[in-house]
């Protein structure tokens, strides 16, 4: 409050005083309005100097003097070469101009490649060195899952996302393919997000190769240029990338190896999706996309079956698991799903019992006397 206090006076006495003074010979009101908006011109200014880092302040610091510094030796041929004249004055004074705005948009862009924790003292406490610098590619930023891992906290520091990266994103969200289309808003959308991540500063840079035409030759460019590393999902650029030296994240490496560890040997459930390469194998995917192949089981395809692991294969694209179905081990499996206490053993019958035999079965010679007379006699 007290800095909005403060603005506020600064540009009231810059208009009071241009209201006194009336500068161009123009009216006091006039004079006034034009004091109040060079007040409120100098605050915008002030706001947006508070947001740079004291590398760029440096920087832009440094390449103001060597351009006002440049501008005066061309002053100097200018007023030797030109006489006295209102177009020598023109040209000195746009030189003048020129030389200053280049010095200060050159040194502002180029002052965060200054390590000012060389110097020490006072400037000890700027820690963030060239390695610090992260710098996206246009496919992990479609994929999105950036996001997610700076949201966690575990990524901080700069992200740097160079202008030709912006320009293949918004030629991908403006595509005639709804697919393409879909997908660089996607990318927009992910980059509106990691802006408001407090982890993470994204910062966008307008260094540019024009020599380089594929644009992950120019990553690898900007990356060699700033000392900073490439985020990307790109097989063939992390390969590329790591040929020349360039360090590289691949957000694919770190998600499989976030993956639960399947040791051969090990019994697990699967779902048979369809037909695998090879004779008599079967396809199936865990919740977290593995693929994995089991052998015989081809004729179980559309059921969920329980496998014994044979092997794994660890790929810088993915995970792979291997399995065998057996049909014994399901058999028991079903068996021991399916019996019981109460159907281990079929129950017992009640056999009826004559009476005066104790329960126990009669016998059929002694149903009656007779019977048994009648056999005797035979």
């Amino acid at each position: 409050m007290d800095v909005l206090l403060i603005r506020f006076l600064f540009i009231l006495i810059v208009g009071i005083i241009c209201f006194l003074i009336r500068p161009f010979g123009l009216p006091s009101s006039y004079a006034a309005v034009v004091g109040l908006l060079i007040g409120a011109a100098i605050i915008v200014f002030e706001w947006r100097l508070r947001a740079m880092s004291l590398k760029r302040l440096i920087g832009a610091a440094i390449g103001s003097v060597l351009g006002i510094v440049g501008a005066y030796l061309f002053a100097l041929v200018i007023r030797n070469s030109i006489p006295a004249s209102p177009t020598q004055s023109f040209l000195q004074i746009m030189v003048m101009m020129v030389m200053a705005y280049v010095g200060l948009a050159v040194g502002a862009n180029k002052g965060d490649l200054l390590n000012l924790a060389a110097l020490g003292g006072i400037f000890g406490g700027e820690k963030t060195g060239k390695k610090s610098f992260k710098i996206l590619d246009t496919s992990v930023i479609i994929d999105g899952r950036i996001a997610d891992i700076a949201e966690t906290g575990f990524l901080d520091g700069l992200i740097v996302i160079p202008q030709f990266v912006l320009r293949e994103l918004q030629l991908v969200a403006d595509s005639a393919d709804s697919l393409k289309r879909n997908r660089g808003r996607r990318g927009l959308d992910i980059l509106q997000r990691l802006q408001k991540t407090a982890s993470v500063t994204i910062q966008i840079v307008e260094d540019d190769f024009p020599s380089v035409r594929e644009v992950d030759l120019k990553l690898i460019e900007l990356a060699k240029l700033y000392e900073g590393k490439i985020i990307t999902n790109d097989f063939n650029l992390n390969k590329v990338a790591q040929l020349q030296g360039v360090a590289v994240l691949n957000i694919n490496e770190l998600a499989n190896s976030l993956k639960p560890i399947v040791l051969p040997g090990e019994v697990m459930r699967v779902f048979i999706l369809k037909e695998g390469k090879e004779y008599n194998q079967g396809v199936a995917y865990l919740d977290d996309g593995t693929m994995v192949v089991v052998d015989n089981a081809r004729k179980m395809i559309g059921k969920t079956i329980d496998i014994s692991v044979t092997s794994v294969l660890q790929t810088t694209a993915g995970k792979m698991i291997f399995g065998k179905w057996d049909e014994r081990m399901t058999g028991r499996h079903d068996a021991k799903a399916v019996s019981s206490p109460l159907t281990s053993s079929p129950p017992a019958v009640p056999v009826p019992s004559v009476p005066g035999t104790s329960g126990t079965p009669a016998d059929p010679a002694k149903k009656s006397p007779s019977a048994a007379i009648d056999r005797s006699a035979d």
